[in-house]
Formats: structure tokens, C-alpha cells, sequence
């Protein structure tokens, strides 16, 4: 059975998204593989954690072809955040969004491909091309206003472009790469 994603940093946070967990696998944690909350050593790793993003495809570990990454809001949390606040065309005034770029995400479990196929709750799919990715600030937001986002507002995890940074961020284009309710990506 393919692990958590091993080497980041898990942090404690209390505000697990409900309709995350109930929707979303539970995975057991490997002794060493991720460590559990601030100040425990990896044989104190946290039992299960609700798997939100499953990453597959062309992942590298080592030079070698990876297992696919499962991975909890925590381990998300624990990679570098960003925000920005941007007007989309799903919400009615500006919002603000937080969470890693998806560039971050990727080079965490080694992905190594020229597209990432997204694939939402609803079975929802969109490719969106690796380029975009590393060139642009994509946004894997797993906060709205500093809220967690349920499942019924888009959550837990929704892709965005800064639509306000850049003009040409507002087409349909990207608005259809705005993935919401993402639950997978395979790396092609």
C-alpha cells in the first residue's frame, strides 16, 4: 500500500475539514515516514490521517520511479503557504486564497512530466499543462478568507490562478483549469 508522503513536516491543526474527512480514505502512517505533531519524534507519528490528495504518474524518488504520494491537509500545511486575494467568477466580491503553489506540491514527491491531469470530486478533469505550473503562481488553496473550505464551497482543496495579477488569467481557459473539490492529480 503506498505511504504518506514522506519527509514533510506534519503540523497539528484542529480544524480537519468534516466533509474531508468523511469523503476521504484514511491512510495508516508508517513509523518514520512523517513525522507526527511539533516536538514528536517519527515513532510518535500521528496513527491515520485523512488522505485529501492522492499524486500519481510520473513521480521520481531517489532517480526511481515513485509509489503514488497520498497526502493529509497537514502535510499540505506544512509546505511553504502563499496567499493572494483575486475576483473569480464563483464568488460575487474578491477573496482571499491560501495554501502551497502547486509547483511545491509536485517537486515534493518528484514529479517529472509535461501535463498534470486534475480530477475533481465529481469526477470533473482538466489538464493542466506543467508549464503553466512552474511558470505561473498556481495556487493548490486549501483556505478561502483563512477559513478551511467544505466540501459544499469548493473544498477542501481548489486550484487557482491570481486572476488579478495578470489579464490573461481571466479567460476560459483558466477558469477551466481552476479545478475545485480536487481529490487527484496524475502527473503525464
Amino acid at each position: 500500500m503506498p505511504r504518506p508522503l514522506a519527509g514533510l513536516r506534519a503540523l497539528a491543526w484542529s480544524g480537519l475539514l468534516v466533509g474531508a474527512a468523511l469523503l476521504a480514505p484514511r491512510v495508516q502512517a508508517q513509523p518514520g515516514a512523517v513525522p507526527g505533531a511539533a516536538g514528536a519524534s517519527p515513532a510518535q507519528a500521528v496513527a491515520t490521517r485523512p488522505v485529501v490528495l492522492s499524486i500519481a504518474g510520473r513521480l521520481l524518488k531517489n532517480g526511481q520511479p515513485g509509489a503514488p504520494a497520498l497526502l493529509s491537509l497537514e502535510q499540505l500545511a506544512a509546505l511553504p503557504q502563499h496567499s493572494f486575494t483575486t475576483q473569480t467568477p464563483w464568488y460575487p466580491k474578491p477573496r482571499k486564497f491560501t495554501g502551497p503553489l502547486l509547483r511545491d506540491v509536485l517537486a515534493a514527491v518528484g514529479a517529472q512530466g509535461e501535463t498534470v491531469e486534475a480530477l475533481a470530486l465529481n469526477d470533473y478533469k482538466v489538464d493542466i499543462p506543467m508549464q503553466d505550473i512552474v511558470r505561473h503562481p498556481v495556487l493548490l488553496a486549501r483556505l478561502m478568507d483563512d477559513q478551511p473550505m467544505p466540501v459544499r464551497d469548493k473544498g477542501p482543496l481548489f486550484v487557482l490562478y491570481p486572476f488579478d495579477a495578470d489579464p490573461s488569467f481571466r479567460s476560459a481557459l483558466y477558469y477551466s483549469r481552476s479545478i475545485w473539490q480536487l481529490k487527484a492529480l496524475t502527473v503525464k
